[in-house]
């Protein structure tokens, strides 16, 4: 029998930091994580410059079914706790667009930061759980061998990019021990859309990126929209589609600075002689300023001239232009969505030490809660937040 303190399954960023905290408590700490490695996710995000946190850390970007939840982690360790970490061990960083910081040594160096950190904690890699049991204290099951300790944090996030071996098993667990979850769905993904959509307006146009602002069921992202062969992404709609549920519309204004219909009116007096397409060319890169000018409206009047053109006609076409409703058919879903919405019901724990309120000693972090962040940092911060607050106790 083999005997822990604290009994950590994930070795992402939840858990690392988890173990961090327990270990300088004193703690005997085991991690056990399913594939070879550790921190997959944090090496790839980013880019591989690890998107670590985000200057603007506050509860509003964040979903779950109970938004003030997640308050007490994040104000308990915050941006600035994770940022002077980095400074300690020397890592530099840099703001990039709305608050999101990346390290200037990469994504191994934060990596290797928190490793440094566990020296005292054991870390087994490619251990896969067979068996949870618990009586008086936890038993673990993996690859035969049986460990035993009083405390046991779940870290294993959700089930996005399955091929870096992401699954549901924290929701099994939960269920396991009768706790109830929010089913993930696949977020900070992009959209798709049907065929006859993708023909009428994206096909050719794929690489394409504008500047949009996207919003649904009452929450928008001013980003970048990047037309792809399958449909739409890029930043803006990433964001969006966390809040999208299939069979929603979303609306896209594609000039947001602009009243498009005042602009386009304006441009018939000014210069009613050039072609629509070419004024569109202003503002939209040629390709796609002809393709809206053909298909947003009732008529292809991309290569009429805007004196010829009927002022209702313009004016339906700029009040598409800054309100675009499209319907997409899906999302190209848990294969490479970013995060997921969903996990553990946050009503079955602690805020404060991410405890199972009905079962002493078991304890879930990060994605695997229901609590999913924004683009940009957020995601990570979360991690870092409920893994510290969980190891302050464990």
């Amino acid at each position: 029998m083999k005997q822990y303190d604290v009994i950590v399954i994930g070795a992402g960023a939840a858990g690392l930091m988890c173990a961090i905290e327990a270990s300088n408590r004193g703690r005997k700490v085991l991690v056990l994580e399913g594939s070879d490695k550790v921190g997959k996710k944090i090496l790839i995000s980013g880019g591989g410059r690890c998107n670590f946190t985000n200057l603007h850390i506050d509860a509003e970007s964040y979903l779950s079914k109970n938004p003030h939840f997640c308050k007490s982690a994040l104000s308990r360790y915050t941006q600035w706790d994770f940022i002077a970490l980095m400074g300690k061990h020397n890592l530099s960083w840099h703001e990039k667009t709305l608050g999101q910081l990346f390290c200037d040594d990469k994504a191994p160096a934060v990596l290797n930061m928190l490793l440094d950190q566990c020296k005292s904690v054991g870390i087994k890699l490619d251990s896969k759980v067979d068996s949870i049991s618990f009586k008086d204290q936890y038993v673990v099951v993996a690859d035969g061998q049986k460990y035993h300790s009083e405390s046991l944090v779940i870290a294993t996030g959700g089930p996005s990019i399955p091929k870096m071996g992401a699954t549901d098993f924290g929701l099994q667990v939960a269920r396991q021990f009768g706790i109830k979850t929010v089913s993930f769905r696949p977020a900070l993904v992009p959209f798709t859309f049907h065929q006859n959509d993708i023909d009428r307006y994206f096909k050719d146009l794929s690489g394409l990126s504008i500047d949009a602002l996207v919003s649904c069921n009452g929450q928008s992202f001013r980003e970048g929209v990047l037309i792809t062969h399958r449909g739409i992404s890029g930043p803006a709609i990433l964001q969006i589609s966390s809040y999208w549920y299939k069979g929603d519309e979303i609306s896209v204004d594609l000039l947001p600075n602009l009243d498009a219909s005042d602009w386009l009116l304006q441009m018939q007096v000014d210069r009613g002689k050039a072609e629509l397409k070419t004024i569109l060319s202003k503002l939209f890169p040629k390709r796609l300023a002809v393709r809206l000018a053909d298909t947003l409206t009732d008529q292809p009047l991309s290569s009429m001239p805007l004196g010829q053109i009927k002022q209702s006609d313009l004016k339906a076409l700029g009040a598409t232009l800054n309100n675009w409703v499209l319907r997409p058919s899906g999302t190209e879903g848990m294969r490479i969505a970013e995060v997921c919405t969903g996990g553990v019901n946050t009503d079955e724990l602690s805020s404060k030490s991410m405890e199972v309120k009905s079962q002493a000693g078991l304890y879930f972090i990060g994605e695997t809660v229901d609590v999913t962040g924004w683009l940009g940092g957020y995601n990570f911060q979360w991690a870092w937040s409920s893994g510290w607050a969980a190891g302050q106790v464990v």
